[in-house]
């Protein structure tokens, strides 16, 4: 199959990545939408989710957790604490690490913002069967692997048409 690259026309289709990324984009502020009309936020959700999964962490922990960096997830600790929803106090053990626990109020947050993910989970499962969903899973690990690795080379510019040659699967240009 070959994937045409010329550069002196309009494109035939939508770049894949262009797709995926209008899509996440789509989904992903639906998502923060619909956490935030129950009281919450991604950050939270990841947050909460992470201290149910493990009840005591750290900050560190926690930040890998979420993956986020340590000050990003300290800016959202001080906001979660002051709300009620966490505690942080110092490790007896090691007085420069804070533990992070939930409080009742986290506890409540947590439980609702669970009911909502669930439900925003099960739109994003319309009108797609068990094997459908499998297979997206599959392509999305693939895409992950594929954006994984690095770029390959590009082939050098056609000078006097100004285009690349069209580029194969065999990996042998074509023009």
């Amino acid at each position: 199959m070959c994937y045409p690259l010329a550069m002196n026309g309009p494109p035939t289709s939508t770049p894949l990545g262009v797709e995926l990324a209008r899509t996440a984009r789509e989904v992903g502020r639906a998502f923060e939408q619909a956490l935030e009309d129950a009281g919450g936020s991604r950050p939270m959700w990841l947050i909460l989710i992470a201290l149910k999964q493990q009840p005591e962490a750290n900050q560190r922990q926690l930040a890998a957790a979420v993956g986020i960096e340590s000050a990003t997830l300290t800016h959202h600790l001080n906001g979660m604490e002051a709300d009620g929803l966490l505690t942080r106090r110092r490790d007896p053990a090691n007085r420069r690490v804070h533990v992070v626990e939930m409080t009742p109020a986290g506890e409540e947050l947590f439980h609702r913002l669970r009911r909502v993910v669930m439900v925003f989970d099960r739109q994003l499962h319309d009108g797609l069967d068990d094997a459908q969903v499998a297979a997206l899973r599959q392509l999305l690990a693939t895409l992950r692997q594929n954006v994984a690795q690095p770029l390959p080379e590009l082939p050098p510019l056609d000078a006097e048409h100004c285009s690349l040659p069209v580029a194969c699967a065999d990996g042998v240009p074509h023009d």
